[in-house]
């Protein structure tokens, strides 16, 4: 068996193993990370031969930082890396470059469409009816957009979303509220089938699915980097988050938002962030909280744009693509029973 993890911002672990009995054998880690001494990696190897063949990741982990002699360094990777790249060799993942990526960046469309949308593409996806697909989002239209958990009155207030024209909708991922304003954010969509992330815990899974956007940003000059458990930050602050759904035919939805010039005023007025949610950022306004792309980098939203997908076409050789008719249809089918109903938007009041 073979499993590969690039670990976000760092270097590419890999492993080969054979399960002799339901245990793992043969044991073998490479990679292009660093590591000293040398002799330690007959160490790691050492720790992972033998293990049940069903061991999580914790155990494996604790295995290989057990084996590690005092004053070992490791640059690049990680016990956990390790055990993540073991974990998807067991389970059989799947790497980007093992499919053929659409990419799709269509007309903009009203803010429940889009929810339902990503709905549609995921379930197509993971019934092997649509390519894993990278789709951005376009807006004529402002929305607030809140979690599939959040309560609706806890997290909006009606009278400023109002006042400055902005819908309410629910999304089906967890995660926060995003303020939506036309043309002052970018927002993408990943659809997977789920053995891309393979043997990777949701917080694993985040960074990896988001760390093309890492790089695009770099190349942009941007010190981007990743936050766990979802946020895309720089050292000048946050510059967008991501949420996750997976569906039980094997389809993964991760989408994320990023601000390009985000108003902080009226976000405080159309969202009720309270000093309980702040107080863990280490700020006293909310308006600091956000970072737009555009003082960072002085580009307009569609020269941002155009480098992430040309970033994503040099990593995995993507095409561009489009949403079906019949994609449309059922998106807008949902968006009459589902994603415009007063039912959902209040299911948690």
């Amino acid at each position: 068996m073979h499993g590969e993890y690039k670990v976000p911002g760092g270097k590419l672990v890999v492993v080969n193993l054979d399960v002799v009995d339901d245990t793992i054998a043969n044991f073998r880690l490479a990679g292009d990370f660093f590591l000293d001494p040398d002799d330690v990696l007959e160490d790691i190897n050492a720790a992972v031969n033998g293990l049940p063949a069903s061991s999580d990741a914790p155990t494996i982990t604790a295995a290989v930082r057990g084996a590690l002699p005092p004053g070992a360094t490791l640059l690049g990777f990680s016990p956990e890396a390790v055990a993540v790249a073991t974990r998807r060799s067991l389970a059989h993942a799947s790497d980007w470059r093992d499919y053929d990526w659409s990419i799709v960046h269509s007309k903009a469309v009203p803010p429940a469409l889009h929810l339902a949308l990503d709905e549609v593409l995921a379930t197509e996806v993971g019934a092997g009816r649509r390519q894993p697909t990278l789709r951005i989002w376009e807006w004529d239209e402002s929305a607030v957009v809140i979690g599939s958990f959040q309560s609706l009155k806890n997290e909006v207030d009606p009278d400023g979303a109002a006042r400055f024209g902005f819908d309410v909708v629910r999304r089906i991922s967890g995660g926060g509220a995003m303020m939506m304003e036309k043309g002052a954010i970018i927002t993408y969509s990943l659809y997977v089938p789920a053995e891309l992330v393979q043997g990777m815990s949701f917080a694993d899974s985040y960074a990896y699915l988001d760390e093309w956007v890492i790089i695009a940003l770099r190349s942009l000059g941007i010190e981007a980097t990743y936050q766990p458990l979802n946020d895309i930050t720089s050292p000048s602050g946050k510059i967008g988050g991501a949420a996750q759904k997976r569906f039980g035919n094997g389809g993964v939805l991760h989408h994320t938002t990023m601000s390009y010039d985000m108003d902080g005023e009226k976000m405080v007025q159309i969202l009720r962030i309270g000093r309980e949610k702040l107080s863990d950022k280490g700020i006293t306004s909310a308006a600091k909280r956000v970072d737009p792309l555009r003082t960072q980098t002085g580009l307009s939203r569609t020269a941002i744009i155009d480098q992430m997908k040309q970033t994503f076409t040099d990593l995995y050789g993507a095409t561009p693509g489009d949403i079906t008719s019949e994609e449309y249809a059922k998106a807008r089918q949902l968006v009459d029973e589902k994603f415009s109903t007063r039912e959902w938007l209040t299911r948690v009041p």
